[in-house]
């Protein structure tokens, strides 16, 4: 407790003393020139805080300033990055733009090149259609398809005129076992297929062509004991067959496949087929049979010739015979019907359905 007591002691004489020490003693002589000093000091010490408030105000205000640079750059930064990428879109964009101006191009140009191709078409469509109608009314028209079917109606009546005087210049009739009716029966009733729809096919033995009977015996066997009255009566049954086909096809216009050289009773048959068959070294020069080349010919009698000979002539006949019938819509009968398929063809063609074909 006493040297606290002396601390404190201590401690307020250290005070007194400094306190006397900034007490100062001024003489009256000075009082005024020290009042003057101390006004003059006063206003300096208010002045200096005027202009130290001045100059904090002016820092503030430039700090102030400052800090809102700052922000301001900062934003100014942000904006020039969204800028930037902006840009970049922009860029992308463009890019983008200009293909796609490329290909809208590229389409206007085809799709300008098929509006001139669709208005040639439309040109040439309309160019076709007053064509069409020009040929619809010519068709129409007098010398049109009524005109011409008239024509082709005249035409087969014709034909049919034609034929009719071949069938009685060559009569193809029934004798055997047949009456003249039912032979006609026979083949009025038959169809589009070449076989009767009332009766049997005729035997062939049982028809003849102007009397005369086409027997096929003397054809398969050929001996010294053989009735030559019988050949002879074949050979010009075969001649007539040769000649009514051959006057058919004339009038109905029609080329035969295997041509007739007509002798009456010593017809030969023309067959154009190469008789040998051509080496490897033929086909370099030829391929088919040429129209020029020489045709080898096949006997319709029996009388000197070979018997195979005869009997693939009488093929061949029967083949003409098979052409006419197919060109009117008909089935041969058979290849060894050769009387039965010229009857069935003039049946056919006399008939009122031959007219409207």
């Amino acid at each position: 407790m006493e040297s606290k007591k002396k601390v404190l002691e201590e401690h307020n004489n250290n005070n007194k003393s400094h306190e006397e020490e900034k007490i100062k003693i001024i003489d009256w002589e000075d009082y005024q020139h020290e009042v003057a000093r101390l006004s003059s000091l006063t206003s300096a010490v208010s002045e200096a805080n005027n202009n130290k408030a001045l100059v904090q105000h002016k820092l503030n205000s430039h700090l102030q300033s400052e800090a809102e640079s700052l922000s301001w750059s900062n934003q100014l930064d942000e904006m020039r990055e969204k800028l930037e990428a902006r840009k970049l879109v922009m860029g992308n964009m463009s890019m983008n733009l200009k293909v796609v101006q490329e290909k809208a191009k590229k389409q206007e140009d085809q799709l300008n090149s098929e509006i001139r191709s669709l208005l040639m078409a439309g040109t040439s469509l309309s160019v076709a259609s007053r064509s069409l109608q020009e040929e619809n009314n010519s068709l129409a028209g007098e010398r049109g398809y009524g005109q011409l079917k008239n024509v082709q109606k005249l035409l087969r009546m014709r034909q049919q005129f034609m034929v009719f005087q071949i069938s009685l210049l060559y009569p193809v009739k029934v004798v055997t076992g047949h009456t003249f009716e039912q032979e006609l029966d026979s083949f009025s009733t038959s169809n589009k297929s070449g076989k009767p729809s009332g009766l049997k096919p005729l035997d062939a033995g049982s028809l003849t062509i102007s009397g005369l009977h086409l027997t096929v015996l003397p054809f398969k066997k050929m001996s010294f004991f053989t009735d030559k009255k019988e050949v002879q009566s074949s050979a010009t049954a075969l001649g007539y067959v040769a000649h009514a086909v051959s006057l058919i096809a004339f009038y109905l216009e029609i080329p035969l496949r295997y041509p007739l050289r007509l002798g009456g009773s010593r017809t030969y048959i023309c067959d154009y087929a190469p008789s040998v068959e051509p080496t490897s070294s033929d086909f370099t020069s030829i391929s088919l049979p040429s129209l020029s080349s020489k045709p080898m010919e096949f006997p319709l009698f029996l009388e000197g010739q070979d018997t195979t000979r005869s009997a693939y002539a009488v093929f061949l006949l029967n083949k003409d015979l098979e052409q006419l019938l197919n060109y009117i819509g008909v089935e041969s009968l058979g290849p060894r019907h050769v009387l039965a398929n010229l009857k069935e063809l003039l049946n056919n063609i006399l008939s009122p359905e031959y007219i409207n074909l």
